[in-house]
């Protein structure tokens, strides 16, 4: 009896873990939310024998949608999509003040390789996961805010050059339907960006912001 009883919880736990498992050719879909807090010290512009700044970029959250297709059980290729983060800026001075303010946007689309994990037997049926891959962030509507007492014509044109870099991904999946779960997630992201300012056809480099954020999510996820 003792034996048959063993078998039967056996034989019921390796069918809740294997129901979980995503088998090969399956994809998911995610829509969530996922903020982006950049790394606290975000670099120096300008130069240091002249003048120069210190950056201070403040986070934002998004929507976002991912999408990952299944290469093999458990392994799979994930995208991740937004809309643009929005992102005030502080240039400070070496006293602290702060001597211009700006804003930009960014899409910081990711490519990740998945591995999640089916054969532990945790609570809930909660599934981990771990990931790496390449991000690609690109820049746009990049504003300096014109100082008081300025002609509203005076400020320079401001550009942060696209940026590649390494991207990790930790997360949960907690299920609640059979194709249907709860996920919690966190990556962090190499960002890193060329600065430069255009005044009157005169481009003037100014140094790197770095930004290199974790980026924290929540999100519905269904399998097909």
């Amino acid at each position: 009896m003792k034996l048959q009883s063993l078998v039967l919880a056996a034989a019921t736990a390796l069918t809740m873990t294997s129901a979980f498992a995503v088998p090969a050719g399956a994809w998911t879909v995610g829509a969530g939310a996922h903020y982006v807090d950049p790394k606290s010290d975000n670099g120096t512009l300008g130069d240091d024998d002249v003048v120069s700044f210190d950056v201070d970029v403040d986070g934002d959250v998004r929507p976002t949608l991912t999408g990952e297709y299944f290469i093999a059980n458990n392994v799979g290729i994930e995208l991740l999509a937004s809309l643009p983060f929005h992102h005030d800026f502080d240039l400070n001075a070496a006293d602290g003040t702060t001597a211009l303010t700006g804003k930009i946007q960014h899409l910081p689309a990711t490519l990740s390789l998945q591995y999640h994990f089916d054969d532990y037997n945790m609570p809930m049926n909660i599934k981990p996961f771990i990931g790496v891959g390449v991000n690609y962030t690109t820049f746009f509507k990049e504003k300096l805010n014109t100082p008081a007492g300025a002609p509203s014509d005076s400020a320079a044109d401001l550009k942060f050059d696209d940026s590649v870099g390494v991207a990790g991904h930790i997360g949960l999946d907690i299920p609640f339907a059979p194709t249907e779960y709860f996920r919690i997630d966190a990556r962090y992201m190499d960002i890193k960006t060329d600065a430069s300012i255009n005044d009157e056809g005169n481009t003037l480099e100014l140094g790197e912001v770095d930004i290199s954020p974790w980026v924290y999510g929540v999100a519905f996820v269904k399998q097909f």
